[in-house]
């Protein structure tokens, strides 16, 4: 979990970086992300205990000791065994229950952190454009006391647009409210200058005429002391609405995926009934049978229609393969189970050396043909259900194989199976 946790903190540094987050917020999306991930880490983390494990036992002499005793692999399996379908069920529960929340709630603020401007931190000689309609510059700032100096800022909260207002000031001091709402600038010996709309006139050029340059007022003041407030409510964290994400197939149960997939395929066949009736219609009538909207304007109604079948099955399939998502992750756990504890007892070598390289290059390939039975499910060129569980389907036979080898002491009794069956009966 915290090779995962830190793989996802790189992958998102930059949305939480100079945001001004409270540790709470980004501790919430931590275990967020960390449910999300547990898809990944649970099957890597049964691969890799139960390699060392029966790695240790078999390199202790603990394994042969237990069998000379009379207890067989299947019999010293059996305890862990009803533990791994335990484990596997209660991942299931996990995947069907915890999954969609943490999806929901990571996505909801996740996207409420991106759309987070940066802290207040102004940075000598740079221009912040964080607080909205003004720009500030510092020349120097001390960050114990709020001490400014040299501050020049722009002003562009007219509504009419423009940097129609300046402000100077030789120096300065920052505070801000308790509520952390708003920020209180006092500046002091500075000059403001504020250039005016021009005023119509009433006997100005025509149009068609050369009309003289324009010229714009400029008043100009001095002043001691000025004391800004400005509003700093769009630096404030906001959690958005959940309503937004709720919907999404991420964020649904197999329950409600199953009456989402049932509807979606209903609506489906409806316009796979309309495509058909508009081939089997001459075209002329067919395009007046038929609004088209953008951006298949210039598209005939049918190529429409198809775009759109094309288009709802892809949907389709997205919400297909979180429902096959749901299960993998039980069935995984007990697969990589029985080739994790069998192999240990095979190369009977524990700790962590060996036992993780070797469980790193299997869950390696279980992860690359989950990944790419997921994207050929997304490219239509497999069913989900195959897409979803070709690891599985590969790996079974794997699990199954080092099992009886390890059953039988590294020894697949093939022959005298086949001298069994070949033996004539007596």
């Amino acid at each position: 979990m915290f090779i995962f946790e830190m793989q996802f903190i790189w992958l998102y540094l930059d949305e939480l970086m100079g945001k001004g987050l409270e540790p709470w917020i980004i501790l919430q999306l931590l275990v967020y992300a960390s449910a999300r991930i547990v898809n990944m880490a649970l099957p890597l983390a049964v691969l890799m205990s139960s390699i060392m494990t029966f790695g240790a036992l078999a390199e202790n002499n603990e394994l042969t000791a237990m069998k000379s005793a009379g207890m067989s692999l299947s019999r010293i399996l059996r305890p862990l065994v009803i533990f791994m379908f335990v484990l596997g069920i209660g991942s299931f529960v996990f995947a069907n229950n915890v999954w969609p929340i943490a999806n929901l709630k990571f996505r909801t603020l996740l996207f409420s952190i991106a759309q987070q401007r940066p802290a207040l931190n102004l940075e000598p000689g740079v221009f912040f454009n964080g607080i909205e309609g003004v720009s500030m510059r510092v020349a120097d700032k001390d960050n114990n006391t709020g001490k400014l100096k040299d501050v020049l800022i722009y002003d562009h909260r007219n509504p009419n647009g423009g940097n129609r207002t300046v402000i100077r000031a030789a120096e300065g001091e920052m505070t801000q409210t308790e509520d952390k709402r708003f920020l209180i600038l006092t500046l002091r010996n500075g000059n403001t200058y504020d250039e005016k709309e021009e005023k119509h006139k009433p006997n100005s050029a025509p149009l068609t005429a050369v009309r003289p340059e324009r010229t714009f007022p400029q008043v100009h003041g001095s002043f001691e002391t000025m004391i800004l407030r400005l509003d700093l409510s769009n630096l404030i964290f906001k959690n958005n609405d959940e309503d937004i994400f709720k919907n999404s197939f991420e964020m649904m149960t197999v329950n409600q995926l199953a009456t989402a997939i049932d509807s979606l395929e209903t609506a489906k066949d409806s316009v796979v009934k309309v495509l058909a009736n508009l081939q089997a219609n001459p075209p002329a009538q067919a395009d007046k049978s038929i609004s088209i909207d953008q951006p298949f304007k210039k598209l005939p109604s049918p190529t429409q229609l198809q775009e759109e079948i094309k288009g709802r099955e892809q949907f389709i399939n997205r919400n297909k393969i979180e429902f096959h998502r749901k299960f993998t992750l039980a069935i995984s756990v007990i697969i990589l189970f029985f080739i994790g504890a069998p192999l240990g007892a095979l190369i009977k070598r524990g700790g962590v050396g060996w036992p993780t390289i070797i469980a790193l290059g299997i869950f390696i390939v279980f992860e690359m043909l989950t990944i790419a039975g997921e994207k050929m499910t997304k490219s239509e060129i497999v069913s989900a259900f195959t897409g979803m569980w070709l690891a599985t389907f590969v790996t079974f036979p794997l699990g199954l194989f080092i099992t009886i080898r390890a059953r039988f002491e590294g020894h697949i009794p093939f022959k005298s199976w086949f001298k069994r069956k070949s033996k004539p009966a007596q």
